[in-house]
């Protein structure tokens, strides 16, 4: 656990903003429909909420 505990706040709030940057860049490409779609399946057939 010493990796967390040496790293800078400065470190985390780079890994975050990265993170946020790949998110809007795949909602741009359209993932976010892909997701959503796949999602809605899962509930309606194999949880049976439809």
């Amino acid at each position: 656990m010493s990796l967390w505990k040496n790293n800078s706040r400065r470190a985390w709030v780079w890994g975050v903003l990265t993170g946020l940057l790949f998110l809007g860049l795949g909602a741009v490409q359209g993932q976010f429909a892909v997701i959503w779609k796949k999602a809605v399946m899962i509930c309606l057939e194999c949880i049976g909420l439809g």
